[in-house]
């Protein structure tokens, strides 16, 4: 009997073990949203294999701060064969951040961006297989941060600044961070055009395409992003040529030394 009970527990705690290391994948939005439905057609093209899974991570502060710099954290590293993932947002006046293509790079992003109310927060990854899977995160906001002007405007120089790269690459931790002086205006502030830079592309020095990101709105005046790579596979440099709506090339590289 006591052999039995002691089979027994160990058979509980193998299957406990066993659940804990599962994925939760759910095909009903957690969030209960009312716009998700309507997005998701816009954003992934109402594709028929959408799972929302907490193997996607998507790390914010419960609460913004400062409605033009949230940082936000994705990591889809616990997924095999990413191709795409889109991040966008639920309610404001423009969904979608960015789309990110890792190619060579980790599945994993780091960024800001803008918010305008309170609102989920979504990172859909596209696997090979086509399959989409949905992580997100709630965050409270007062808003306002994609109506208002960009602040560089403030500044005399900020033609002269526009599209310098700063930032370095750490090779043992395999990170690549940058920040791209630009003012991403949005559109929406009253006599202010549509000025944001639309593409980067990430190179090594033989020109191959690591990595790519495909920008919308509501990403940062300055955009910063931290881009993570194997450390046995790090690039020594990468290149990053991109450009904005209006034709302005952005170029510049990225090295072991801090690039100002």
């Amino acid at each position: 009997m006591f052999r039995y009970s002691l089979a027994l527990v160990a058979g509980v705690l193998a299957s406990t073990a066993h659940a804990a290391d599962t994925p939760r994948v759910q095909l009903t939005d957690p969030f209960s949203s009312g716009m998700w439905e309507y997005h998701q057609i816009g954003l992934l093209g109402d594709p028929a294999d959408i799972r929302f899974d907490d193997r996607v991570k998507v790390i914010a502060p419960a609460a913004a701060e400062d409605a033009f710099n949230v940082p936000l954290l994705v990591d889809a590293t616990a997924l095999d064969d990413v191709e795409e993932i889109v991040i966008s947002v639920d309610y404001g006046p423009i969904p979608k951040i960015l789309s990110f293509f890792p190619g060579a790079a980790e599945p994993k992003l780091a960024l800001r961006f803008k918010i305008d109310q309170a609102t989920p927060i979504r990172a859909s990854v596209r696997t090979r297989s086509g399959a989409w899977h949905v992580g997100g995160t709630l965050i409270d906001a007062a808003g306002g941060g994609c109506t208002a002007p960009a602040q560089a405007y403030a500044s005399d120089d900020w033609e002269e600044k526009l599209g310098e790269i700063h930032g370095r690459l750490w090779a043992a931790s395999g990170r690549a961070r940058l920040i791209v002086d630009h003012p991403m205006d949005t559109g929406l502030a009253d006599g202010i055009p549509l000025f944001i830079i639309e593409e980067l592309r990430f190179s090594n020095d033989s020109g191959e395409e690591l990595a790519r990101l495909a920008l919308s709105e509501p990403v940062n005046e300055d955009p910063a992003f931290t881009l993570y790579f194997n450390p046995e596979r790090m690039p020594p440099l990468l290149h990053v040529r991109g450009r904005d709506n209006n034709g302005n090339e952005i170029e510049g590289t990225l090295t072991g030394e801090e690039v100002n």
